[in-house]
């Protein structure tokens, strides 16, 4: 008799996403391991054919059923390629039996492109950084390393989370709240093409964490901090009527435990009114720190996680045709993108097993979006602003460069940027750039 094939439910936050996809917004993570030496095709290749059958739920394709969409073991062998596309180019298409990630490298970098279905960026980065350790492992015959954080099980990390702590609640208010008032969006000319446009900027995390502390704040708050003020210099003063809302993702893996790659996250937003801005970080950085620490406590946390599980396990949601679904997701999705400036996701420090930092450069991560997000990572002493946006200019993100570059902290900007007009484009990749 066959074996049957094995399958898993999307899980709470990755069931909205499939009905999202369209245009710029892919809703495709894109992770990189900048290494000191260019990667050698044939050992990534092998490092992995090693460690895609750890994340089983990796090794999935979408498939549409009556009422929900879910993921299906594959059977597929994951490949390397050199990077040709551009970055964040769709992953999944509608009837196409193929996996929803893709490996490819350039010079020094290897990246990882996901779709959100099957991840978070937390998720994301176990998946990179065990891929990365096998690769270092085997290109320098180094010895097997272990992961502080290591996952104890396949079961585990291709657990739902969402499920396992989900607590019955028939509070949806903060649903309702999104999209309820509408914050300042950046008006930009949107690419043509429906490209995703890079920038990374790269800089010393030892001088931003002393600017941080100098404020009496925490790197997290003063990321925030700045964007807002970066924002509101964009702003006409007739536009300041409406706030600066910033989303910021938020790892549940710190409240629960959960070693789960797929996702698992909540979402705060930080609302800003601009007319309270006197010119200084200082008029903002308080009502910043007051926001986070009213919605990141535990009882928040908890009855927010609960909201969005409790639209899933709603009976008259469920009984509801896919085909209608989708229609009904993607005008919430507007609806409530009508309520965000930007989102801000903080991934904070990445780690690796001792003995192989030396061979690593950094680490940045990136995440397509309607209109601009911003993914900051730490390794080392590198730290980095993964921004995407469809637009071809850049204002608020220049402003947000600038007023750090004011600190006197040293930046360094790299960009995929091209001339989306005339089509022109040496290549989809970051290039060393000193700014």
């Amino acid at each position: 008799m066959a074996e049957s094939t094995r399958w898993y439910k999307l899980d709470n936050a990755a069931k909205i996403v499939p009905s999202q996809a369209r245009g710029a917004d892919t809703r495709v993570f894109r992770l990189t391991a900048v290494l000191k030496e260019d990667v050698d095709k044939e050992i990534l290749e092998q490092a992995l054919e090693e460690v895609a059958p750890e994340f089983p739920i990796f090794n999935v394709v979408l498939k549409r059923g009556i009422f929900w969409y879910y993921l299906e073991d594959s059977g597929i062998s994951p490949t390397v390629s050199e990077e040709g596309e551009y970055p964040l180019e769709a992953i999944y298409h509608p009837g196409r039996r193929a996996l929803l990630y893709r490996v490819n490298y350039f010079r020094k970098r290897i990246n990882l492109e996901v779709f959100h279905v099957l991840a978070d960026g937390t998720g994301a980065f176990m998946f990179l950084k065990h891929l990365v350790a096998k690769y270092l492992e085997i290109r320098y015959s180094l010895p097997l390393t272990r992961f502080d954080d290591d996952i104890s099980s396949m079961q585990e990390n291709s657990a739902d989370a969402f499920d396992t702590f989900y607590e019955k609640s028939a509070n949806l208010e903060q649903l309702k709240d999104m999209g309820a008032k509408r914050a300042w969006q950046l008006n930009e000319e949107k690419d043509p093409n429906l490209r995703c446009h890079l920038i990374e900027g790269v800089i010393p995390a030892d001088q931003f964490l002393k600017k941080a502390k100098e404020y009496g704040t925490t790197v997290g708050i003063l990321c925030v901090a700045v964007y807002i003020e970066a924002a509101i210099k964009r702003m006409t003063v007739r536009q300041k009527k409406r706030p600066i809302v910033v989303s910021v993702p938020v790892n549940l893996r710190q409240f629960y435990q959960s070693y789960t790659a797929r996702n698992f996250f909540s979402v705060i937003n930080i609302s800003f009114d601009a007319t309270e801005y006197n010119g200084t970080l200082n008029s903002i950085i308080p009502g910043v720190k007051q926001a986070f620490e009213e919605q990141l406590s535990k009882e928040k946390i908890n009855e927010n996680m609960n909201s969005y599980a409790a639209l899933e396990h709603n009976i008259a949601v469920k009984m509801i045709p896919l085909i209608i679904k989708d229609i009904g997701i993607y005008l919430f999705s507007m609806i409530a993108n009508r309520g965000v400036t930007c989102t801000m996701s903080n991934l904070g420090k990445i780690s690796m097993p001792e003995g192989l930092e030396e061979y690593i450069d950094y680490f940045s991560a990136f995440m397509a979006a309607p209109s601009e997000q911003i993914c900051v990572s730490t390794f080392g002493n590198r730290m980095v602003f993964g921004e995407v946006s469809p637009y071809l200019s850049h204002g608020v993100m220049m402003n947000f460069f600038r007023i750090i570059s004011g600190m006197g902290i040293d930046v360094e900007i790299s960009s995929n940027d091209f001339d989306a007009r005339e089509g022109e484009t040496e290549n989809a990749v970051l290039p060393e750039v000193q700014g």
